[in-house]
């Protein structure tokens, strides 16, 4: 089975599916009351972008009793990978160095980071 193109995510749309698969499973009350007070998203607002993810095919939902009950319809690896390569494609033309120089020279790379990368390097 091809895979599907799944549609891009918003940084909102993006901090629900990390909700969703943080808890394996939630209500839209739930999803509200794991966001942080400051972000001041009602209840309303975080029922929307769980229906859109739902339409662009990251979740699905079943019913329990009177509540929608969504969860993850791909795995976050999936996800991961799809929007990493689509990125590296994008604005460096598939080439990785580019990205890892910028981490690097940036510090979001420490020396731990590096000892396992060289140690995933050697597996490969």
């Amino acid at each position: 089975m091809a895979k599907q193109k799944l549609r891009a995510m918003s940084p909102a749309e993006t901090e629900i599916l990390r909700l969703v698969w943080q808890l394996h499973e939630a209500t839209v009350q739930q999803i509200c009351d794991l966001l942080p007070p400051k972000r001041k998203i009602v209840y309303k607002t975080v029922q929307t972008l769980l229906r859109r993810l739902e339409n662009k095919g990251y979740l699905t939902h079943k019913m329990k009793g009177k509540a929608h009950v969504f969860f993850p319809a791909i795995k976050r690896e999936d996800v991961v990978k799809r929007t990493v390569l689509d990125f590296l494609d994008r604005l460096f033309g598939g080439d990785p160095r580019p990205l890892m120089q910028f981490l690097a020279e940036d510090g979001k790379i420490n020396p731990d980071d590096i000892k396992r990368l060289k140690r995933l390097i050697k597996k490969k």
